[in-house]
């Protein structure tokens, strides 16, 4: 993954005409292209877009798809929502945590391991997004073999 710098960074506000409004798009941009957004980008947005560093990190944090850590270059989500709840998803998220040795929002072995609040994929939960793509009725075993489709992907 590519890293973002100073005048990348500089491009992207000024792509959104330098209006601190933008905020949340000038950081789905960086996202969009980088997977996270460094300290260091945080602060030039403030400086760039005239806000104070607090209400930078306050939008970063807010908003679970902006990491400010360097993701895997897989990223799994087990959705945390109320059906996917009451269908097993909390029993997945440990198994998960156990299988892969991680906790929720960590990076190991190239893989990163987010909760997600739904994935729209109510009717068929508990779901899981692996990469991008949404897997429905996702069980232990089913877990196992999403893992082993994406190792076997690399």
């Amino acid at each position: 993954m590519a890293r973002i710098n100073h005048e990348t960074t500089s491009k992207i506000v000024a792509d959104f005409g330098s209006k601190p409004e933008m905020l949340v798009q000038i950081l789905q941009t960086i996202v969009g292209r980088f997977g996270w957004i460094p300290e260091e980008t945080i602060r030039q947005l403030a400086e760039e877009l005239n806000l104070s560093r607090a209400d930078v990190h306050g939008v970063v944090e807010y908003y679970h798809d902006f990491r400010t850590a360097e993701p895997g270059n897989h990223i799994v989500k087990i959705c945390q929502a109320e059906a996917c709840q009451a269908m097993g998803s909390r029993k997945l998220t440990d198994y998960a945590k156990r299988t892969l040795a991680m906790s929720l929002h960590d990076t190991e072995n190239d893989i990163t391991l987010e909760p997600v609040y739904c994935l729209g994929n109510c009717a068929l939960s508990p779901a899981v997004m692996i990469n991008g793509k949404t897997h429905g009725r996702v069980d232990e075993a089913r877990f196992n073999e999403l893992l082993d489709d994406m190792r076997g992907s690399d």
